[in-house]
């Protein structure tokens, strides 16, 4: 069984993009601006737009934080993304989800300038992403990509087998994995709440890409012999054992998963780093596309 280590894989890439920041800078040129909308207090959310700020600061972006009050209204948060899709020096932003309920989050996501969507949610990235297009590919998906990449796991006619549809992970994941090339041109069954005989699906897969958001579903007996197993699920289970009153635990049950597995993924530790260092080669990315358009 090989760890697939995401700290170690988004510390590389991470040094991988300062490096071009530090010749950008050597050479006078605009270095990526990575701006993120966080509307009220939620407390993960808080902690993630955090992390995400601190990583830009370290290899050299600049970054700017937005911070507004829950009871923002709807046009308010539109008037600001108008704000950010005319401000020429960021390059791409983020509005952290979940939003409060009074604001209609397909609304917000549509508003979003496409060519600064650097969390690939605007439906236009995301059909350029279905059509096999050069685009933003969602964070947590391309960061999975990117493990199977570094990791040299085979995918070419394998039957891959994603548990869940959410439009964040496992919708586009499904997409990705049966694409022409590598990693893809797997078989993929996406499965959710409605899939019957789904330990039997899941028994038979190659590749398991778990995203559902269920502590420990995904037990020994289910997986096959030598299957990869990417474990997208993060949740704080109560314990009060624990010096925090929790501990953290993925959708899959990996003491005894780990020992049938080929490759894994460790939760915290695995899928969660390569979000934060995805995203920040999206905004790469757009600052790129930004230099190209104005030239």
């Amino acid at each position: 069984m090989e760890l697939l280590d995401g700290r170690k894989i988004s510390n590389q890439i991470k040094e991988e993009i300062t490096e071009q920041v530090t010749k950008m800078r050597e050479r006078g040129e605009k270095v990526p601006h990575l701006a993120a909308v966080l509307v009220g207090n939620d407390g993960a959310s808080l902690t993630y737009v955090g992390s995400k700020v601190k990583s830009c600061e370290k290899i050299g972006f600049e970054s700017t934080l937005i911070q507004l009050p829950s009871t923002t209204s709807e046009l308010e948060l539109l008037r600001k993304i108008k704000e950010l899709n005319e401000n020429d020096d960021i390059d791409g932003f983020i509005v952290q989800l979940p939003l409060p309920p009074q604001i209609d989050t397909q609304k917000v996501l549509l508003a979003v300038d496409p060519d600064k969507d650097v969390d690939g949610f605007h439906p236009m990235n995301f059909g350029k992403m279905a059509l096999d297009m050069s685009t933003f590919i969602p964070a947590t998906p391309f960061g999975i990509l990117e493990l199977l990449e570094r990791y040299k796991v085979e995918t070419k006619g394998k039957h891959t087998v994603v548990i869940g549809r959410s439009h964040i992970v496992g919708r586009p994941m499904s997409i990705l994995m049966g694409r022409k090339g590598w990693p893809g041109n797997s078989t993929v069954t996406l499965t959710h709440s409605h899939t019957k005989n789904i330990t039997q699906i899941i028994s038979q897969a190659d590749i398991v890409i778990s995203a559902l958001g269920v502590p420990k579903f995904l037990k020994a007996e289910m997986v096959k012999e030598g299957a990869v197993i990417i474990d997208v699920g993060i949740t704080r289970v109560a314990d009060d054992t624990k010096e925090k009153g929790y501990y953290i635990t993925g959708d899959v049950d990996f003491e005894n998963v780990s020992k049938k597995a080929s490759f894994i993924t460790p939760v915290p530790g695995g899928v969660g780093p390569m979000t934060i260092a995805m995203l920040l080669k999206n905004t790469l990315l757009a600052r790129d596309r930004h230099r190209a358009k104005k030239q």
